[in-house]
């Protein structure tokens, strides 16, 4: 089983483009920290993402985006313009979700998800607080019930 998950910060914007057949893919970049090394380590990975993922990146994803990554590991060979062989891992996405809060982002537009979403024209404001006094209906009268 080939499976990641991966908590991070981008480190550059998604970049999405198209395969001569038209299927888009969008890479960019995930600093992941390592929260048990006695000094501040990071690990930087390069992810790719397909199809309406990639989309999904493309249009809500920026630099210093805070997300959660499912995915695969990916190994490929190559040699460089200067003729050295080089070995990458890169982590082809299967689902990554936002994982920065409202609380978190400090007002900045940027770090949440545009205003005229589906979601936000659903949702319903949540029902005002009862408090112990209000039952929901008529006062009851202690006569009135049967114990």
């Amino acid at each position: 089983m080939n499976k990641v998950f991966l908590s991070g910060n981008l480190t550059r914007d998604p970049e999405v483009r198209y395969t001569q057949a038209g299927k888009p893919y969008a890479r960019m970049g995930i600093a992941v920290n390592r929260p048990y090394s006695k000094e501040k380590v990071t690990d930087f990975f390069n992810l790719t993402a397909w199809d309406k993922t990639a989309e999904f990146c493309g249009r809500y994803l920026h630099k210093g985006s805070r997300v959660l990554v499912e995915g695969r590991l990916q190994t490929s060979n190559y040699e460089n313009k200067d003729g050295v062989k080089v070995n990458a891992v890169d982590i082809t996405v299967d689902n990554i979700e936002f994982a920065d809060n409202k609380r978190s982002t400090s007002g900045d537009d940027n770090n949440s998800a545009p205003a005229n979403t589906s979601y936000q024209e659903r949702r319903q404001p949540a029902p005002p607080k009862k408090t112990y006094d209000d039952f929901g209906g008529e006062p009851i009268d202690p006569d009135d019930t049967p114990f």
